[in-house]
C-alpha cells in the first residue's frame, strides 16, 4: 500500500476541518463512561481526546508514525501507537471502534474490517465516516487529466452497497449507512487547493520532480477554477459515507 506522507503542521493549521467535521460523528459514537474505544485513524489526536473527555478509555492508532507523535504531545495522557489498520492486535476486546476520514485511505477493505471485527466485544458496535463513491471526483479526475499517470490513487470510496455487504459478510449488523454530499471549504484563497493537493495526495506525486508537481498542480488549478473557486475561496467536492454496524453475537 503507498504511503501519504503526512505534514502535521499543515493538517492542524489549513486543514483543521478533517477532525472538525468528525465531531459530528461522535454524536453517533455517543460515547459511554467506562466504554473501551479505538480510534482508528486519531491523527493528531482531537477526536481521541474528545471521546477521553466523555468519560470513555481511548487509545487511538495511526499508521503516521508523525501523527502518533504530534497526537503523544498534544495529550500526554492518552494512549497512542502506531500500527496498520489492517493487521493491529490488542490484547483487550473494545466496546466500540471509531474511525472519522480514515479508511478512504485503505483499499484493502476487508482485512481492515477483520481487524475491526476481531477486537471488537460481541455487540461492539462500528462507527465510521469517510469518503464515499464520488468523493472528489472533480478533483481526481482533473489530476488525472493534467498528467500521465494512469494507475488509480490508491484511494477507496465505496457506495453503500459495496461497504454495507463487505460489513455483512464478515458478521456485522448494518442499522446506519448514509452517503452525502459535503461540499468543503478550503481555508487560504487561492492557496486552497494547492494547499490540499499538497496535503492529501502526496503519494500521487511520489515520482515525480519539483517541476512536474508544479506543472500539475497549476493545470489542475487552471481546468477547476470556473468550478469550484467561488468568492475568493475553493470548494473541494466532499462525499462521505456514514456507518454504524454491530458485531453480531
Amino acid at each position: 500500500m503507498l504511503q501519504n506522507t503526512w505534514n502535521t503542521t499543515l493538517y492542524e493549521g489549513k486543514h483543521a476541518f478533517v477532525w472538525q467535521y468528525g465531531e459530528d460523528l461522535l454524536n453517533l459514537l455517543s460515547p459511554q463512561p467506562g466504554e473501551k474505544i479505538l480510534d482508528v485513524g486519531c491523527g493528531t489526536g482531537q477526536l481521541a481526546a474528545k471521546i477521553a473527555d466523555m468519560g470513555a478509555i481511548v487509545t487511538g492508532i495511526d499508521a503516521s508514525a508523525a501523527m502518533v507523535e504530534k497526537a503523544k504531545l498534544n495529550y500526554p495522557n492518552l494512549e497512542f501507537t502506531v500500527a496498520d489498520a489492517r493487521s493491529f492486535q490488542f490484547d483487550t476486546e473494545f466496546d466500540a471502534v471509531f474511525s472519522n476520514a480514515t479508511l478512504h485511505w485503505i483499499p484493502e477493505a476487508v482485512d481492515v474490517i477483520n481487524s475491526i471485527h476481531r477486537l471488537l466485544k460481541p455487540r461492539g458496535r462500528f462507527v465510521a465516516e469517510f469518503g464515499g463513491k464520488g468523493n472528489v471526483k472533480l478533483i481526481t479526475d482533473a489530476l488525472y487529466q493534467a498528467s500521465e499517470i494512469k494507475s488509480p490513487l490508491s484511494w477507496y470510496f465505496p457506495s453503500i452497497g459495496e461497504y454495507t455487504t463487505l460489513l455483512e459478510k464478515q458478521g456485522f449488523d448494518v442499522s446506519y449507512a448514509v452517503l452525502f454530499d459535503r461540499p468543503t471549504l478550503l481555508p487560504d484563497g487561492e492557496a486552497g487547493l494547492r494547499n490540499w493537493l499538497t496535503m492529501f495526495a502526496t503519494r500521487f506525486f511520489a515520482n515525480s520532480t519539483q517541476q512536474e508537481r508544479e506543472e500539475v498542480i497549476q493545470a489542475v488549478e487552471q481546468q477547476l477554477k470556473p468550478i469550484l473557486f467561488k468568492n475568493g475561496t475553493w470548494t473541494a467536492d466532499y462525499r462521505r459515507l456514514r456507518i454504524i454496524a454491530v458485531r453480531e453475537s
